[in-house]
């Protein structure tokens, strides 16, 4: 096993992890223990001034958002949670309390602030703009969502281009929903040779929404110039500042609260407090006698640290080590083990490693003996057709009817098998394709009873189909039959003359409910399977009969072509049987359901 360095050492890494994790938290307990109590600490002024800015910011943002305060309770409890201060909302003439956090109390004699977005302070809303109008009250400025894809593609587009030259660009949306381009980096935005290609002032244009908007605040903001003998302004050409004077900028600005007054929320009185309940205020004095308890618990802390974590990391990397020592010198006979030693992530890990062991071991039995079959069921009829060909060649053979129908028997048994074969390397790279569509399996059975009755009256075995009602399922109906179809001719193979060969079909569910899966069972009166070549029957190239001789069985594709189509159906495929009694094969399917 490779030496790993010491700075990349678990155990190392584990001390120095554990060492700086015990400093820290000594480090910053002492901190804290030197400043105040956590309530000390919240209740300074900065942090209040926050907690009621944050309360102040949020509910002018419910206000301006939604037209009226139902629903604003749970917005209320959120935020004294997260401040702990206690939360009264009420109408402006405190007739009715819209909503608190708390049980009720009586009221400061002066409320806290009020909530109008159409008025805010600009020192608690960071939101607000030039006339007091807090910016997420858009009512109907906001773009509809056809407008917003159409922008959001030709940002997209401006933003690949400025980003092409070079320049440093974000997108970024206004509360409306429109997107827009921040120019980040030091780039200058208009005066840019990048920024003219990419045609960034074409995203000033207002869309339909905001020009019937605009459209709606001139009109109101001419019924206020002509009321007070002032020429009318345009309004609304681009979203560049507006060019008015002085004189008429108060009646656009009393025409955009008019205009946006059916959007939001009436203004409310806020009344934040300090709750009832609330703990008293302790402050932690740093001593000389609470500075030496400090440094005692911090001396105590890393002198049990050290030796706890060497001798846990120890453990920690012993089993690792042994993982890694056998990963890096694995075998194919499945003896390699590693011991498990705890019942721990790392027991289990062992554990696993063993048991894939095993499996590689198993997994390379199975490709040795899968590569051997291959090479038999392909030599053996080619070997045949060289013989027939050479005899042809060497005047030995004539080359009549019958010399030709043997030559195409062996390259039809060929065929076969490359076919089977093709099969299963479909199914294990999932590219098995179905294509269902809804079936009646008595139908189906009766296809495939009649395909083989020439084969079993030939060879004197009388071949029944029963099925319990008409079961209907949704399944590729090709290849459901080709599943069938391979049991029938596995059962007709094995079944000696007089036997019988039966298809049965019967819905299945829970009792008192509708069936949910379809049964088909294909039974014989063969010999049977013996007990421990019955769990193998499935696998590929398995054969009861050693020699592998034609005359027997056949390639042992079939079966294991049969289960793979099921598990494709989301179906499965069994068997059972014992000694002397015929062996059953069901065939269990979703009614309805296939695997995607």
């Amino acid at each position: 096993m490779r030496q790993v360095r010491p700075h990349r050492s678990l155990l190392v890494r584990t001390l120095a992890a554990s060492l700086l994790i015990a400093v820290g938290s000594v480090a910053a307990t002492a901190w804290l223990a030197a400043r105040t109590t956590a309530h000390a600490i919240r209740q300074e002024q900065g942090q209040v001034l926050t907690d009621d800015t944050t309360v102040y910011d949020t509910l002018v943002g419910y206000a301006a958002t939604h037209p009226g305060w139902d629903g604003v309770d749970r917005t209320v409890r959120d935020l004294a949670q997260r401040t702990g201060r206690r939360i009264t909302l009420t109408t402006q003439d405190r007739a009715r309390t819209l909503a608190r956090s708390g049980s009720a109390a009586a009221l400061p004699a002066r409320e806290s602030a009020v909530v109008d977005p159409l008025h805010v302070d600009a020192g608690l809303d960071r939101h607000a703009t030039d006339d007091r109008i807090d910016s997420r009250a858009v009512g109907p400025y906001r773009l509809t969502a056809p407008e917003r894809r159409q922008l959001g593609g030709e940002v997209t587009k401006i933003l690949g281009c400025l980003r092409d030259s070079g320049l440093a660009a974000r997108i970024d949306h206004q509360a409306s929903g429109r997107p827009y381009v921040v120019i980040g980096g030091g780039g200058n935005l208009f005066a840019s040779k990048g920024s003219q290609l990419c045609e960034v002032p074409r995203l000033d244009k207002p869309t339909p929404t905001e020009r019937k908007a605009f459209a709606q605040l001139g009109a109101l903001a001419a019924d206020c110039l002509g009321r007070h003998g002032l020429r009318e302004v345009a309004i609304g050409s681009d979203f560049a500042a507006v060019s008015t004077s002085a004189t008429a900028q108060p009646c656009v600005d009393s025409a955009r609260r008019e205009q946006l007054a059916a959007y939001v929320a009436a203004p409310a009185l806020l009344f934040i407090t300090d709750p009832p309940d609330g703990p008293t205020r302790t402050v932690f004095a740093l001593s000389p006698a609470n500075t030496a308890r400090i440094a005692g618990a911090a001396g105590l802390v890393l002198l049990l640290t050290v030796p706890v974590t060497v001798l846990v990391g120890t453990q920690l990397v012993r089993p690792p080590r042994a993982l890694a020592a056998a990963a890096l010198h694995p075998t194919t006979d499945g003896q390699l083990r590693v011991p498990v030693t705890t019942h721990d992530e790392i027991g289990y890990l062992a554990a696993a490693f063993n048991d894939l062991t095993v499996r590689r071991a198993l997994m390379e039995e199975q490709r040795k003996a899968m590569v051997s079959d291959v090479a038999h069921e392909l030599r053996t009829p080619l070997s045949n057709i060289r013989s027939w060909l050479e005899a042809g060649q060497d005047g030995i053979a004539v080359p009549d009817q019958a010399f030709m129908n043997s030559l195409l028997a062996e390259a039809l048994q060929l065929q076969h098998t490359i076919d089977d074969l093709q099969d299963l390397a479909a199914a294990d790279a999932d590219a098995l394709r179905l294509q269902p569509e809804p079936l009646y399996v008595r139908d189906l059975l009766d296809h495939v009873a009649g395909a083989h009755r020439a084969r079993a009256d030939a060879a004197g075995i009388r071949l029944d189909v029963h099925t319990e009602g008409d079961p209907a399922l949704t399944a590729d109906p090709i290849r459901l039959r080709q599943a069938v179809t391979n049991l029938v001719s596995n059962s007709l193979r094995h079944t000696p003359a007089d036997g019988s060969v039966t298809l049965r079909a019967a819905p299945a569910g829970q009792e008192g409910k509708e069936a949910e899966t379809v049964v088909i069972e294909v039974a014989d009166t063969g010999t049977g399977i013996a007990p421990e070549d019955l769990p193998l029957v499935f696998e590929r190239f398995w054969r009861a009969e050693r020699s592998r001789s034609r005359q027997t069985g056949g390639s042992g594709l079939g079966l294991a072509i049969v289960r793979q189509l099921m598990e494709a159906h989301g179906g499965t495929a069994t068997a059972r049987s014992s000694p002397g009694i015929g062996p059953v094969f069901t065939l269990q399917l979703p009614i309805d359901r296939l695997r995607d």
